[in-house]
């Protein structure tokens, strides 16, 4: 359930203010700000809705420590008041998954039988053939990430800072937090309030650098 805050900053402010923080602040993220966070976050979409994504939220000091130690002791991880590891569960797929997905359709009221069963018979069928991606940790990656980007929005709507982060080594995370070999360590997130001045804007390139019109490297044009 959601907890019914009102953001500090808009959409679209908390879109252009967001920075990797580098150092932060040792001020608790208030609970109610944290919950609003990870709930938002799931609110992600999810393929079929089967929602791959898992996340453990590690605020007590000896785990950040431990965590920083995989993580090639970077200082955000042992500073951060909460640090999140972010993972693709690659057992998505799985026949009890897929029902616990019918079965919460169910409970929201949009699951009819003939969908249910159309879930049943599709969703093994599209990722036997895995017609666009390579392997299911792709699959479960692009999914955790999508939620990843929707925290990070949400925190800097409530003043909250955040760190994403590749620099770690997988096994050692899974190894030191007791994570199931199906289930990959896709990044670390960062959260608290950072202890410097916002990183700098580093400018994004111009539209017609990344986008094109109808086929790739066709020039791109609003009009």
């Amino acid at each position: 359930m959601f907890v019914e805050m009102q953001p500090y900053v808009g959409l679209v402010e908390a879109i252009k203010q967001r920075r990797a923080a580098r150092s932060f602040k040792s001020d608790v993220i208030p609970p109610a700000i944290l919950q609003e966070i990870l709930e938002l976050g799931i609110q992600a979409p999810s393929g079929f809705n089967l929602q791959p994504w898992r996340f453990i939220v590690v605020k007590e000091q000896k785990n950040k420590d431990k965590l920083q130690e995989c993580a090639f002791n970077q200082r955000q991880v042992g500073e951060a008041p909460v640090v999140l590891i972010c993972c693709g569960d690659r057992r998505a797929d799985n026949v009890d998954n897929i029902d616990a997905v019918i079965h919460l359709g169910e409970e929201n009221g949009m699951m009819t039988d003939n969908f249910a069963n159309y879930m049943r018979s599709s969703i093994p069928e599209f990722f036997t053939n895995h017609p666009n991606f390579a392997s299911m940790e792709t699959w479960t990656n692009r999914h955790t990430m999508l939620a990843v980007a929707y925290m990070m929005i949400v925190a800097k709507s409530f003043g909250v800072d955040s760190c994403p982060m590749e620099g770690f080594v997988s096994n050692q995370v899974k190894e030191a937090f007791q994570i199931p070999k199906e289930v990959d360590v896709c990044c670390l997130l960062a959260l608290g309030y950072a202890d410097e001045p916002a990183k700098q804007y580093g400018g994004r390139f111009p539209l017609d650098q990344v986008y094109f019109n109808e086929s790739y490297g066709e020039p791109f044009g609003l009009s």
